[in-house]
Parts: structure tokens; C-alpha cells; sequence
């Protein structure tokens, strides 16, 4: 098999230990890599009973198979590991170039486990790994810390995968950011490498990536990046960043505005995609082998940054009631800089900002208040003042003040920039999410927002459980490749076969890809199950299920769960309580 680097990295942290194991091939035949990899490891090696913070969970980054090959958008690495912020078993994405580093230095995947005694960094190298001192590191901003390991080794082609101060205090929602922008952003990966005492991981290397049928990998790559050139919705990507979608999806009155509260945002156009455009833009940017660049690199007042993507500008803007774009990308680029998620941090002030309206937490921050909003990110990067309270996220915040109902969130996790009342299927995708509160683990928006690969109605129920669970898998399948999720809008399911078949050798048609994705959205449930999760935790707040939308065409939506949820888990193989039966275990391999 080709496309792989053929080796992984254990490192015993507590040992101070380094071994190096080839990559077994059955692991590629079963889970393909990148998430799949991450979730197969994970859950061989963890007791689903530990705690997250504890030196017995691990943390794995792995790439795919198309990392780094050179098609189109193949530019992915995953980190998987317990959530600290869920308690669930999950992966977080990251682009960029660091996992094409990690492939070249020769390393599908690395898996960290146990805790240094003091803070280390792991350094990749042409077939070496070894770990390094990194206390002077310690307290240093990812920016800092990239910088300084640069120096340090004395090459600018090293890439470098690191936390900020907000991993190194347990901020629950610290991410992981490489090339100081590109971020491992949710589920609190961060604070797991930071309870590991490790602070970066350190790739370079020049060992050649092969493909099993280079001359047959040419002609599927070409056939991609024409459907990915012709593709509109790619195109609006390259002019406006992904922030092309806060117009769209505002003047769907799906834009969920101060906390959920409403749906529509009147000043939606101060802080949109086309405003960026006109206004902070810089030059567009993208990953590694990206033909998109829907990366946003912005400079204004002296001050120079990436972002804002889609998900911060609604959070930092509108779901805080702000329309100060030049306030919502300093925010983001503090998240970038101390390593933060860039969602749950906003969406954990906007829960504040409605308590505080209402008089249950005592504290001056109201919707709309940009210069306090400031403040606050750095006071939960730093675990300062009411910034400790909120650094443990939305619903724990809540919960300590007697009203867990105003956090916007599922499995703890808070919800991304869609309003689920008036998009049915994705309200579906994102309560049954494995992950918890998410938008990229089966996105619904496409069809059912914006028309691809077809236009659903985004109200009704009838149809939608099939459609998740299709996205869902072939989501997981996507992650598992090495691909970006945005190539999903011009391909579909047997683009992705053909490139992997090219790119390994393995004979992989449609149904043999998607039926990997369902395998490790299945392995992820199944330890899940383990970690006590079950059919109660399928939901969303009771805000979405109980108080209808007030405005534009979704008015007098609320979110239909009983609709939908005894037919995705029949459609799963599930009983009525969500747990994959002996004979859907059996088919899947997972008995």
C-alpha cells in the first residue's frame, strides 16, 4: 500500500520514552487514517472509565492517506483524544501545513501517553523522534512558541503543532493551533495536551510520499480540481472566506443572534464576509495544495492576522450582539494567539451576557458590548477573575448559577453559528452528533442552506434521518482521507473512492468508502456509550425544542426531535435507546 508514510510514534511522556512501530495494515484497510486511525487508537488504548485529564488518556494526531499527495484540498491532520469539555470520545480537524510536515518526516501518526514530569516538546525529523526540553517555552503564546522553536532548530521549513497559555492552565476548550493560525479548534484537545505538560510537536522532513497508481491518481486529480473550479459555491469560498456565509445565512432568519435568543441579525452586513472583503482583507490564503484559499490573512491599525472565519465572526459578532468587525477579529486573533476555540469561547460569553441581562450572575457585560467582550477572552485565556468560571464552558458556568438552560449547547459542547429551528436535518446531525455541538461531523447545511448536492427543504422532517446518517459517514470517511470537508461541495462519494484507490492500491468503490465512515462513527458511539452517554443526550436546549422562531419564513419553527430520532437509529442499526446492535456490530466488523 502506498500514501502512507509507514510509521507511527508512541511517546510515553512519563517514561520520556520514544518507540517507533510500523503502521499496521489492517488499521489501514478498516479505518483508512486521520480520525479513523485516531478513534480506532484511542479506544483500544484508553479505559473508557478514566477521566480526561488524567495521564492515562492519550492524545493522537494523525494524517491520511491523501495528506500531502498534492490533490486538491488533501492538506488534513486530526487530533483525537477524550473531550475534557464533553467527556466524549472525538476528534478535532486541523489544515494547514503541518500534517503534510508530519507525513514527510515520516509518521502517519503519533500517540502521546502519560505526562512529562516537566514540559517537553516532541520533535519529528526524517525518520527520528525524539523529545526535547520546552520549559523555556512554557507561558510562551503559540505565535511565540512557533517562532522560538524555528530559532531554536535553526530552519524556517520546520511547522510546528503547539498550545498557547490557555492549554497550559486546562481552559476546557483550549485548541490546538499550527502555523499560528490554523487551529484543532474544538472539544478542548488543547487542554489535554497541556495536562500532558507537552507543548508542541515539532515536523520536518523531505522522505517522499508515494502513490500505488501515480499515472491513474493524475487523472482523478484532475477530473477533482475541475469539478472544484467550476463549483460556485468553491468560488465564493475564494472571494469572501467562509464569512460569505453570515449574509446567507441571516437572510435565511437562521443566523442565531444574542445567545439563540433570535434568529436575525439587523447589522449582519457590518461584519460579513463581503465587508472583510472590502475592508481588513489582506491577500486570501489557503493550506497545503489548496486551490480555494478561503483562508482570510486581514491587517488593519497596525495589526495583522487570519480570520475571521465563519464560525468566530457570527460568535464574536452577532451571537454576542456585536457588529464591530475590527473588535471580532482582534478576538479571534487573541483566541489564535493564547489557543482557544473560537466558538465555545464567544458562545460561552454569550451565555454570560444573557444571564448578566437577566440578573442572574452579577456582572457589568451586556450584548453589544465589544470592549468588555475583549477583556473577557483574555481573562478565560488566562483563568482570571469570573475568566476561571467561564474557561470551564458554557454549560458548567450555567449550571454553577442555578440556570444550565441558558447555555447553548449539546453534550456540553456549545453550538455552532446555525439556528437548528429552521434547519431540520441539521438540528438532527448536530443533537446526535459523537462529538457533541457541531457542524462538520455530518453537514447538513449544504443541502438543506445552500443546494448541494440538492436543495431539501430545510423545514421538514420526512427524509432528513437518511440524509444525516449518509453525511455522517461519509464525513467520517472525508476525515479518515486526509481531505478537506470543504472539497464535499463539488464532489461526491466516488471521487473520494477513486482517489483513495489510486492513492493506496486498496480496491475502495462507493459503498465500501461510506460503509468505513459508518464503522468509526460507530466505534466513536460505542465508547461513548461507555463513557455514559445515551438516547438522553441526543438533544438540543430546550430553548430550540420549546420557543418558536419569531421572524422571516422559519417563524413558529422549533426543532422536531420525536420526528426524526426512532428512524436515524433504526436506519443505524440501533435500538430505541441508540445503542448499535450485535448484528450492526457484527457487519462492521466491531463485534
Amino acid at each position: 500500500m502506498d500514501g502512507y508514510a509507514g510509521n507511527i510514534v508512541y511517546a510515553d511522556l512519563s517514561l520520556g520514552k520514544v518507540t517507533i512501530k510500523p503502521t499496521p495494515p489492517d488499521l489501514k484497510k478498516q479505518f483508512i487514517g486521520g480520525r479513523g486511525f485516531g478513534i480506532r487508537l484511542l479506544t483500544d488504548m484508553v479505559d473508557p472509565k478514566i477521566d480526561p485529564m488524567s495521564e492515562k488518556n492519550v492524545l493522537v494526531y494523525a494524517s491520511g492517506p491523501l495528506t500531502g499527495t498534492g490533490i486538491p484540498l488533501g492538506s488534513r491532520y486530526e487530533v483525537s483524544t477524550i473531550s475534557p469539555l464533553t467527556g466524549a470520545a472525538m476528534s478535532a480537524n486541523s489544515g494547514g501545513v503541518f500534517g503534510w510536515k508530519m507525513k514527510k518526516a515520516g509518521f502517519d501518526a503519533v500517540v502521546l501517553s502519560g505526562k512529562a514530569k516537566k514540559p517537553v516538546y516532541l520533535f519529528l525529523d526524517n525518520g527520528k523522534a525524539e523529545l526535547r526540553n520546552a520549559a523555556h517555552l512554557w507561558g510562551k503564546t503559540t505565535g511565540q512558541t512557533t517562532d522560538a522553536i524555528m530559532e531554536e532548530l535553526n530552519d524556517k521549513s520546520v511547522r510546528v503543532s503547539c498550545i498557547g497559555p490557555a492549554g497550559e492552565k486546562l481552559v476546557l476548550f483550549a485548541c490546538i493551533i499550527n502555523e499560528k493560525t490554523r487551529a484543532a479548534g474544538r472539544g478542548g484537545v488543547g487542554a489535554v495536551m497541556g495536562s500532558k505538560n507537552l507543548k508542541a510537536i515539532a515536523a520536518r522532513g523531505d522522505l517522499p510520499i508515494k502513490a500505488a497508481d501515480e499515472a491513474q491518481l493524475d487523472l482523478v486529480k484532475e477530473r477533482v480540481r475541475k469539478k472544484i473550479e467550476d463549483n460556485g459555491i468553491e468560488k465564493a469560498l475564494h472571494n469572501y472566506g467562509t464569512a460569505v456565509l453570515i449574509n446567507i445565512i441571516n437572510e435565511n432568519y437562521v443566523l442565531p443572534t444574542r445567545n439563540f435568543q433570535t434568529a436575525h441579525f439587523a447589522n449582519a452586513e457590518n461584519v460579513s464576509g463581503e465587508t472583510i472583503a472590502k475592508t481588513i482583507l489582506k491577500k486570501p490564503k489557503g493550506c497545503y495544495a489548496c486551490i480555494v484559499q478561503c483562508g482570510r490573512v486581514h491587517e488593519f491599525d497596525g495589526e495583522t492576522g487570519e480570520g475571521p472565519e465563519y464560525e468566530p465572526d457570527w460568535a464574536f459578532g452577532p451571537d454576542c450582539g456585536i457588529d464591530d468587525l475590527k473588535a471580532v477579529a482582534r478576538a479571534n486573533n487573541i483566541c489564535n494567539e493564547y489557543g482557544l476555540d473560537a466558538i465555545s469561547a464567544p458562545a460561552t460569553i454569550a451565555c454570560l451576557m444573557e444571564m448578566a441581562e437577566k440578573g442572574y450572575v452579577k456582572h457589568p457585560i451586556r450584548f453589544g458590548d465589544a470592549k468588555g467582550m475583549l477583556k473577557l477572552v483574555e481573562q478565560i485565556a488566562k483563568r482570571e477573575d469570573i475568566g476561571n468560571e467561564l474557561a470551564e464552558g458554557s454549560f458548567r458556568f450555567a449550571t454553577k448559577y442555578g440556570h444550565p438552560e441558558f447555555s447553548m449547547s449539546s453534550k456540553k459542547q456549545e453550538l455552532p453559528a446555525y439556528d437548528p429551528r429552521g434547519i431540520q436535518g441539521y438540528g438532527l446531525a448536530t443533537a446526535t452528533s459523537v462529538r457533541g455541538g457541531d457542524h462538520v461531523y455530518g453537514y447538513m447545511i449544504s443541502p438543506e442552506v445552500l443546494g448541494a448536492p440538492e436543495k431539501l427543504d430545510p423545514y421538514v422532517t420526512k427524509g432528513k434521518p437518511q440524509w444525516v446518517k449518509t453525511f455522517q459517514d461519509l464525513t467520517a470517511a472525508i476525515d479518515a482521507s486526509g481531505m478537506c470537508l470543504f472539497t464535499s461541495f463539488a464532489l461526491g462519494a466516488e471521487d473520494y473512492a477513486d482517489l483513495l484507490t489510486a492513492t493506496t492500491g486498496m480496491k475502495i468503490d462507493t459503498a465500501g468508502l461510506l460503509k468505513i465512515g459508518e464503522r468509526i462513527w460507530n466505534l466513536q458511539k460505542l465508547y461513548n456509550i461507555k463513557r455514559g452517554f445515551g438516547r438522553k443526550d441526543d438533544t438540543l436546549p430546550a430553548r430550540l425544542l420549546n420557543e418558536p422562531l419569531k421572524e422571516g419564513a422559519p417563524k413558529g419553527q422549533v426543532w422536531r426531535r420525536d420526528e426524526m430520532l426512532d428512524e436515524y437509529y433504526t436506519l443505524r442499526g440501533w435500538d430505541r435507546e441508540g445503542t448499535p446492535t450485535q448484528e450492526k456490530r457484527k457487519d462492521l466488523g466491531l463485534a
